[in-house]
């Protein structure tokens, strides 16, 4: 095959950051994309959730796989995941990579970028709403207010969150925190933000069973567990918690997102 005949016959990839699982937030150039891709590589969160919405309205679908992590499960590795964008594109066809978020906060997306790019296969990247952003926004909770917070911090509970500056008039949103919660609540304590600072715990935001958890960092963990707190979950910390519409709702407490009203615990 010629040089050029080997060109026609490479597709593209394109990375599509589906937001947090709503597809009204999915941007519009992403949209345009999913809807002429001829296959679509898709992550668990947000991701399928939007791809089902969309099939739902009608919008015609490539071909899917399937690479969802779980949790100490991942039936794809990275390096699977990178090498198949590269044979599908190699195939000639349009792959959307889609991830949940933003593809580029704490999705390893450069990474995918990086190999497509190396293989000869030209990627475009697409951003998409972080559920960093978007999920404390829908609960009401401001991740900056003035007079409160100036300043906020994105970080993996796997990070090393003993060294975050500030106090509680920095916000820290914590991403993949629940299985870790109890340890990032004792060190965040202990960092000087003080076992009475306010946090949110959000859960399946933009989801079926979307639901908020209210405490402090000393009681947050014992909550979680009774509650039986589960991911996805994005984690807030800070006095930005009382400014939001859960400001009326008691340390302890749950709600539904979107209602200001406290509902039982069990």
């Amino acid at each position: 095959m010629t040089a050029r005949g080997r060109e026609a016959a490479t597709g593209r990839v394109t990375l599509v950051g589906a937001g947090p699982g709503d597809a009204g937030l999915l941007t519009v150039r992403g949209l345009r994309a999913i809807e002429t891709a001829d296959a679509i590589v898709a992550d668990r969160l947000g991701a399928r959730a939007v791809l089902s919405q969309l099939a739902a309205e009608g919008v015609r679908l490539g071909e899917i796989f399937d690479v969802g992590k779980l949790p100490g499960h991942h039936p794809v590795p990275q390096d699977g995941i990178n090498e198949l964008l590269v044979t599908l594109a190699r195939e000639g066809r349009h792959v959307v990579r889609l991830k949940g978020g933003d593809p580029f906060v704490f999705g390893r997306g450069r990474e995918e970028q990086l190999h497509c790019e190396a293989a000869g296969v030209p990627v475009e990247v697409i951003p998409g709403v972080t559920s960093a952003v978007a999920v404390p926004a829908i609960a009401g909770i401001p991740l900056t207010q003035r007079g409160v917070a100036e300043t906020f911090t994105v970080a993996s509970a796997h990070d090393q969150i003993g060294d975050l500056p500030g106090g509680r008039d920095h916000t820290v949103v914590l991403l993949m925190g629940v299985g870790t919660l109890a340890h990032s609540a004792h060190v965040l304590a202990s960092g000087g933000r003080g076992d009475d600072c306010p946090v949110a715990i959000i859960e399946d935001g933009f989801g079926p069973r979307q639901r908020i958890t209210v405490g402090t960092l000393g009681t947050i963990a014992h909550l979680a567990a009774s509650r039986h707190v589960r991911s996805p979950a994005v984690v807030v910390v800070g006095d930005v918690v009382g400014v939001g519409d859960v400001v009326g709702v008691a340390a302890g407490e749950v709600v539904a997102v979107g209602e200001v009203r406290a509902t039982p615990a069990d």
